[in-house]
């Protein structure tokens, strides 16, 4: 469903990504796990649109994306969750997933599709008149998930979904995350909490320094000496 093809990305000078390629196929979950600055944001962001690459390609669905605009992938069907879930402070939380649906043109289907997300996230409904910038982390993180999903994307984009999230928040986004994948949703998710995203990835990839070093199925990274010695604490 996507291909990233020996992608390579540069902030100026500075080599962030290094000749990677990783495929996702229709309903897995894949994750990119490995260090601050190992590339995996900078892999998200160009996959979205937000960077272009320097060299290589992006295939979605067959076709190439690597030179489209952000609002053209998402119009494709690819939506991202951002770090830090940038959402839409000073605006409503009903406003926010409004936005989500910005592309779309089918307002009972938008309708519908709000309801769906106050069945995924009933807090959200709770909390519809409210700023999105007044909701805890947590929450926030949770309209976030559900803005990206208005935009009934084929592809979820999720990074770092965890950060700064209290551990009952964490396992809660996570368990959400296997029941959008089970519904059909196939997710690329950058995650540093490596355990937690193996856990329930199909596949996964290690990368440093801009590179693949290592692949392999969610279950075998997990219980790999040296993954484990490096990210997993063991």
């Amino acid at each position: 469903m996507l291909k990233v093809d020996h992608l390579s990305v540069n902030y100026g000078a500075i080599k962030a990504v290094r000749d990677v390629s990783f495929d996702l196929k229709k309903g897995e979950i894949v994750t990119l796990i490995g260090a601050n600055g190992a590339g995996k944001s900078t892999i998200l962001k160009t996959v979205s649109g937000l960077l272009h690459p320097a060299s290589g390609d992006i295939l979605f669905e067959g076709r190439s994306i690597a030179k489209m605009s952000a609002p053209k992938i998402v119009a494709e069907g690819i939506s991202q969750v951002p770090e830090g879930r940038r959402i839409f402070a000073g605006m409503t939380v009903k406003e926010n997933l409004q936005l989500g649906a910005y592309l779309r043109k089918d307002k009972d289907g938008i309708e519908k599709d709000m309801e769906a997300m106050f069945k995924r996230f009933p807090i959200l409904k709770e909390r519809l008149k409210q700023d999105a910038a007044t909701l805890s982390g947590g929450e926030q993180q949770m309209l976030a998930m559900a803005r990206a999903l208005m935009a009934r994307p084929k592809v979820l984009l999720l990074d770092e979904p965890s950060m700064g999230l209290a551990p009952i928040y964490i396992q809660e986004i996570f368990d959400i995350v296997k029941s959008i994948n089970k519904e059909g949703m196939t997710v690329l998710l950058i995650e540093q909490n490596a355990r937690q995203a193996l856990s329930i990835a199909d596949r996964g990839y290690v990368l440093a320094s801009g590179e693949v070093k290592m692949s392999g199925t969610g279950h075998d990274l997990l219980n790999d000496p040296a993954v484990q010695k490096a990210y997993l604490g063991g």
